[in-house]
């Protein structure tokens, strides 16, 4: 199950944070103009929930059956002292789950904010924290193997 689900996660990855950046462009662009907030733009932002959602999904299972994070979670204090252990078992989920809930709370904010200055204000901020978030977790050195 473990050889099926990590490259799903894995490519996702990509998807997701191009979903991502491009809301958060869209965000930044359209805060700084007068067009308006229109349908299209809620569903950029609707693509980008679904997708960092089911990443995260397929992130928590994974947290269960990966190799890496039973050891981690084997000794959890010598998980503490192991950077790379640590960043797969604690950073990168607790992290990642943070830019979920950023994501999340930034798409009904959209939803309820009037005026399109502000809907694409708050997607600049939400979405463009959670984007960064994710950034600072990925495991590089395992995206270019």
């Amino acid at each position: 199950m473990y050889q099926i689900i990590q490259p799903i996660h894995s490519y996702l990855a990509y998807l997701t944070l191009f979903l991502l950046a491009f809301a958060t462009l869209n965000g930044i662009l359209g805060s700084g103009s007068q067009k308006a907030f229109e349908e299209k733009h809620l569903r950029i932002n609707k693509f980008a929930l679904i997708a960092t959602h089911t990443m995260f999904l397929l992130g928590i299972i994974l947290l269960f059956i990966s190799p890496i994070t039973q050891t981690a979670f084997a000794d959890m204090k010598a998980t503490m002292k192991n950077g790379v252990l640590r960043q797969y078992a604690i950073e990168h989920p607790t992290v990642n789950l943070i830019a979920v809930i950023l994501v999340t709370i930034g798409n009904a904010r959209v939803k309820r904010a009037v005026g399109n200055g502000k809907k694409f204000k708050q997607t600049a901020i939400f979405f463009g924290l959670a984007l960064v978030l994710i950034l600072s977790r990925i495991p590089w050195s395992n995206w270019f193997d």
